[in-house]
């Protein structure tokens, strides 16, 4: 059975609990044709960039690469953790960045989402009490890549790839899914940059634009 519920923007629960970071840095992108994760941006790469951001989040930071010596010379400081089976999809870099998450909750965003939204992540994980899932919803639309889950959803993660259905939403139904608003999303990031990914040119073009707007930081 599924069970679904809509932030409401003011916190009736609250979770104090420690929560985990994940970045997925998915490496070359055949669009851009280069490593998205090492474009610099205001003078900083933007796996670094998601990094130093997310550690005022939480103190268990974890990088899901197949190819972790391309990032060592960047001294992070986090663990990096390598897809179980490579090649499947943002669904197996999100099984396996939460199943080695030393927390119960991990936050779970890309590396090529620049203005993801650290206080919208908080807002997240003080809501995340109840839920096996905490995303951001758009109208129809939902941000699996800017989202909290639980330990919960591994076993279920785990039988959506075996079963070959890679959509990261694919598990949901078996699981407590509790839903942002947009009203809650719209107090903490009105422009909606969080969800704003580097897949072209255009769109870094886009970024490089955005990035001196102060709301933004």
């Amino acid at each position: 059975m599924r069970y679904t519920a809509f932030m409401s923007g003011r916190s009736t629960t609250t979770s104090d609990q420690a929560i985990s970071a994940v970045v997925l840095a998915g490496g070359r992108s055949r669009r851009l044709g280069s490593d998205k994760a090492l474009l610099e941006l205001d003078g900083q790469d933007l796996l670094s960039r998601a990094v130093r951001r997310l550690a005022t989040l939480s103190d268990d930071l974890v990088v899901v690469t197949n190819a972790p010596a391309a990032y060592e010379h960047l001294a992070l400081g986090v663990r990096f953790v390598a897809d179980e089976r490579p090649g499947q999809g943002a669904l197996m870099g999100i099984y396996s960045g939460l199943r080695a998450a030393a927390h119960e909750h991990a936050a779970v965003v890309a590396c090529d989402m620049p203005f993801f939204s650290v206080p919208l992540l908080q807002h997240m994980r003080q809501e995340s009490a109840g839920c096996d899932v905490v995303i951001p919803r758009l109208g129809d639309l939902l941000e699996p890549l800017h989202a909290v889950y639980g330990k919960p959803c591994l076993p279920f993660m785990a039988d959506a790839l075996e079963r070959g259905r890679r959509r990261v939403v694919t598990f949901f139904d078996s699981v407590r899914v509790c839903y942002v608003r947009e009203h809650t999303i719209d107090r903490f990031d009105p422009l909606h940059a969080a969800f704003l990914n580097v897949n072209t040119a255009a769109d870094w073009q886009l970024v490089q634009e955005m990035v001196s707007r102060p709301e933004l930081e």
